[in-house]
């Protein structure tokens, strides 16, 4: 059977297509090439590279035109891939998943432009576009997906034509829901961990304290539930609350309320995310002089700084310099394979014990 009708036209000969028509048009989207040149979005911006680099085009915002008089020539150096990240923040939890993307990029001769968002960021995606006029090949992003507009920056991104990983989320696009690629860290299995540990200690009631608005929130009380209910332990007379983050002036009270329902209930050891309010909650047990871990075991997740405390906090450590690899690794393969299944990948997290836990009180 002949499938070379099936094949798109080898690359001299799509590049010199795109050349002819933008002699013809002057300026032509991605889309539109995408279309008359019968090729992926993803091999359209490598031809654009290409010819770029050889001086025989100009990249506008999300196409390309022919080069001015007035343009600089072409850089002699060979062109670098480059993968565009974008992280809600750039002081905890995903620093070290940029150095993991860093590290990865470094071997694969790519480089990173990282650019911080924010958590009270409403939309993606103007800090996105900035990223593809830049001229990036690839998309590493972690969006905020509780906001009304996450829905159009998942469409958007799926619309680049780019290939995209998402770090620390999951998203699908499309009338059949098709998987954006993404890399997780399993935080219900590290929630399970630190459960299980706790039951191990002997622990009957192990309750479970999580700050509002974190997007592992969810996760981790699953995680929380299902050991839970594995050890066969009651889940309805201990500890399940939510609390404002570290900075919150409320954030005392809050704390008051849990250290008052663990007493009323019996509660022996809590699972708190993240760190910064893990270690809030073992400073007010010194106020009110309850010992940590004689009278209340406290499990951190996250271990940003869980180790640095006195006493040394017993934590869930996510693999965040293996999430930033994976994440790289997966781009790479898209690039080098634009045809291939969508991969999602699941990194299981460890569990560090340290002071803060210890056999219930007797």
């Amino acid at each position: 059977m002949n499938t070379s009708d099936k094949r798109g036209p080898l690359p001299d000969t799509r590049r010199a297509r795109l050349l002819e028509a933008l002699q013809r048009d002057g300026v032509l989207r991605i889309s539109d090439l995408t279309e008359t040149l019968g090729a992926a979005a993803v091999t359209i911006r490598r031809d654009i590279a290409q010819l770029a680099a050889e001086g025989l085009v100009r990249r506008v915002h999300g196409g390309v035109t022919l080069p001015s008089a007035d343009d600089p020539p072409p850089a002699s150096e060979p062109q670098v891939t480059s993968l565009g990240m974008l992280v809600p923040s750039l002081d905890y939890y995903y620093p070290a998943v940029a150095r993991g993307a860093e590290e990865a990029a470094r071997e694969l001769d790519m480089r990173i432009v990282l650019r911080g968002s924010s958590y009270e960021t409403e939309d993606d995606r103007p800090q996105l576009a900035r990223l593809v006029d830049q001229g990036v090949d690839a998309l590493i992003v972690a969006p905020r997906m509780d906001v009304p507009t996450a829905g159009r920056t998942v469409d958007w991104l799926a619309g680049t034509g780019l290939p995209v990983v998402l770090l620390e989320r999951t998203a699908a696009t499309g009338p059949f829901h098709d998987a954006l690629e993404s890399v997780v860290t399993d935080h219900a299995l590290g929630a399970a961990m630190a459960v299980r540990h706790l039951a191990g200690l002997g622990h009957r009631k192990i309750g479970v304290v999580l700050a509002v608005g974190s997007p592992t929130r969810p996760h981790v009380r699953r995680g929380w539930l299902e050991a839970t209910t594995e050890c066969g332990l009651d889940v309805t007379a201990t500890v399940d609350a939510q609390i404002p983050n570290a900075a919150s002036p409320s954030l005392t009270a809050a704390l008051d309320e849990v250290l008052d329902r663990c007493l009323a209930t019996g509660t022996t050891a809590l699972l708190v995310h993240a760190d910064p309010e893990a270690i809030a909650l073992v400073q007010r047990c010194e106020e009110r002089r309850l010992a940590v871990p004689g009278q209340l075991s406290v499990v951190a997740y996250d271990d940003e700084v869980a180790g640095l405390f006195s006493p040394a906090l017993t934590a869930v450590r996510p693999p965040r310099r293996s999430i930033g690899r994976a994440a790289v690794r997966l781009v790479a393969d898209r690039l080098t394979d634009p045809d291939r299944p969508a991969h999602r990948v699941v990194i299981s997290p460890s569990l560090h014990l340290r002071a803060s836990t210890a056999a219930p009180p007797t």
